[in-house]
């Protein structure tokens, strides 16, 4: 993508409503704009981020068995009125009626609706286990809403939700997108701790926090230290072996991880000195068990082998990939803006053009440009004829992994300059050595 034909709205000056570092560097980058309070527009970089957030959850779910499907944001209230969740979940609910007065909301979550598809075609226990999943906007009348895309009233979620004939295999199906989750936040150069949490309004007796330590988290988390190197689950896992995945799971819980709502202090102080960790932390991922909390009442059941009918056990999996791009920026970031693990990156390169209309400088970029992309690299080409400096500043500030910058100077020499935006290491290389070292 050339920068000159590109949607990207610097600001130089940092806003002043941004209390933290990811809102301030997103609303700079040109990735954000908020269009009133807790609802914001995604503009082309913040978006290319965003995609590639979701593509890499989308992954991971597929990769673990979850089935995609698609839900509506607009609910009617009469499914939640038959789990009992209309008049208890509170004014974070946007209730609206429709032309018809009928009773509606914006959803919040979907274990209701998802339930009502799933007791609208699966009748026996050979449909099971089963798994959707989808990737859908939500919304949640936050009486604070705060700190940017972090804690915003409309925001993307992805949401999956298991269905099982028993407990133990629903303990399985929770297993499977434990380990999923571990995978899932590694790939986006994440460290994401499982922590014991409270099932707050979506119910049930078991629940992991996956939480991010970071100076600006919102609550204040406990743990062992040794969680910051356990080894995380690779892509030849087996998701169809129960046992080996009880075995992951118990490796990752067996040492102390609490939120504060679930911090038992006797528990913490037994831990020894060295390896004790307070923290803030930034919560990414929630997962939960909740049995037959919403089967029952709704009447989802399906026929056992002994040809009973039984309400099936269920559990709901969440991650919030527009809140996980802010994450991602409270974790990687210095003085001069994002710098953005590979994974997540909106482009993979940033190329320079210090002198734009140059015959020399150009001829060399469209060349480097036009083979990048060959090689399956994107890249943002800076063509416009912003100042070099200007040119560098942004490119520190949009954080792209790798800058490649051309100039007359370096090509008087037969070199252009290589930086690795994370170290700030650079290389005066031949086109041909850079070209060799971004596509190898």
């Amino acid at each position: 993508m050339r920068l000159s034909r590109f949607f990207l709205p610097i600001l130089r000056e940092t806003p002043k409503e941004a209390e933290i570092i990811s809102h301030r560097l997103m609303l700079r980058a040109g990735m954000i704009r908020q269009e009133s309070s807790g609802i914001y527009a995604w503009l082309p970089l913040g978006k290319r981020v965003l995609d590639r957030v979701c593509g890499i959850v989308r992954e991971e779910q597929n990769r673990a068995g979850a089935v995609e499907l698609l839900m509506p944001t607009i609910q009617s209230a009469d499914l939640w009125r038959e789990s009992g969740r209309y008049d208890d979940y509170g004014k974070e609910m946007l209730r609206i009626k429709d032309r018809h007065e009928r009773d509606m909301l914006f959803g919040p979550t979907n274990e209701e609706m998802v339930t009502e598809i799933f007791r609208s075609y699966v009748r026996s226990y050979r449909d099971l286990p089963l798994n959707l999943y989808h990737i859908q906007w939500k919304f949640r009348d936050e009486v604070r809403p705060r700190f940017g895309v972090m804690r915003s009233r409309e925001f993307l979620m992805k949401d999956a939700y298991s269905f099982d004939l028993d407990a133990e295999g629903a303990r399985t199906s929770y297993n499977r997108m434990f380990v999923a989750y571990l995978r899932t936040f590694a790939r986006m150069g994440l460290r994401a701790i499982p922590m014991v949490a409270d099932t707050g309004p979506i119910g049930g007796n078991l629940s992991h926090e996956f939480i991010i330590l970071a100076p600006t988290g919102e609550s204040e988390v406990f743990c062992h230290e040794d969680y910051l190197k356990l080894p995380v689950p690779g892509a030849d896992v087996d998701f169809d072996d129960a046992a080996g995945l009880q075995g992951l799971v118990d490796g990752w819980t067996e040492l102390y991880a609490a939120t504060s709502e679930k911090h038992d202090e006797a528990a913490f102080d037994a831990i020894p000195d060295a390896s004790r960790l307070s923290a803030r932390g930034i919560e990414v991922g929630h997962i939960f068990y909740f049995g037959t909390k919403y089967s029952a009442p709704m009447r989802a059941v399906v026929s056992g082998q002994d040809g009973q009918e039984q309400p099936v056990h269920m559990g709901s999996y969440g991650i919030g990939p527009s809140r996980l791009v802010a994450a991602i920026v409270e974790a990687n970031h210095d003085d001069k803006g994002i710098i953005w693990p590979e994974g997540v990156a909106p482009f993979d390169i940033g190329l320079a053009n210090l002198k734009a209309g140059d015959a020399s400088t150009d001829t060399v970029c469209a060349d480097l440009y036009a083979k990048l992309q060959a090689g399956g690299k994107s890249v943002l080409y800076d063509d416009t004829d912003e100042r070099p400096g200007s040119k560098f500043a942004t490119l520190d500030l949009i954080g792209l992994p790798w800058q490649l910058v051309v100039g007359p100077k370096g090509l008087a020499s037969g070199t252009v300059e290589l930086k690795h935006r994370a170290s700030g290491e650079k290389e005066s290389l031949s086109t041909e050595s850079a070209l060799a070292r971004l596509l190898g």
